[in-house]
């Protein structure tokens, strides 16, 4: 069976084409390496460009929507592989962080921030040991990475951070690869 990663990343359409041609890239990595995307079911903004470019390269795509959501026109990826609609986001994020095996953070907003939080919070407090990899691309997290270190600082999260980052794709997918392939605990900070 193939390894899934959850991706978190922007709906937006208005953000700069170059967030979206690196969610084509992230797209195009996923099914070179012969990953399973699962994500929030999105046809629009990073979402919609990762998706379809994982199905363009071959590979196989679960979307995870609500169904409020899933209701606009437009904003559902009804061509997913397998698209499960559910009542609530609590519930969508439920079942994503369930299917994961690892998860891969990509430039996005609040949605994507509470995304990362939730599975980085579980993490530390021990529910799961699952990968996750934020991908600093161009700097975009640099302002999130200080603050986190602020926090360290000032002893309110631990010294060592339940997650990687990367500030390219071949890092980021050479740090899923590494902690897939390896039952090494991989957290560093």
């Amino acid at each position: 069976m193939p390894h899934r990663i959850c991706v978190y990343c922007a709906a937006s359409q208005r953000v700069a084409a170059r967030y979206l041609q690196l969610a084509e890239q992230v797209g195009v990595r996923l099914a070179q390496a012969g990953y399973e995307l699962i994500y929030g079911g999105g046809d629009v903004g990073l979402m919609g460009a990762l998706a379809r470019s994982v199905h363009r390269h071959g590979g196989r795509v679960v979307g995870v929507i609500p169904e409020a959501l899933q209701e606009r026109e437009g904003i559902a990826y009804e061509l997913a592989d397998a698209l499960i609609v559910t009542q609530t986001l609590q519930e969508r994020k439920a079942i994503m962080f369930t299917r994961a095996d690892a998860f891969l953070v990509l430039p996005g907003g609040f949605g994507t921030l509470e995304e990362f939080m939730e599975v980085l919070t579980l993490r530390q407090l021990g529910y799961h040991h699952k990968p996750i990899v934020l991908l600093n691309y161009d700097g975009f997290f640099d302002l999130l990475l200080q603050f986190f270190a602020h926090l360290r600082r000032q002893h309110f999260v631990p010294a060592r951070w339940p997650f990687t980052v990367a500030s390219a794709l071949d890092e980021a997918f050479a740090l899923l690869e590494r902690s897939l392939s390896s039952s090494a605990d991989f957290s560093t900070g």
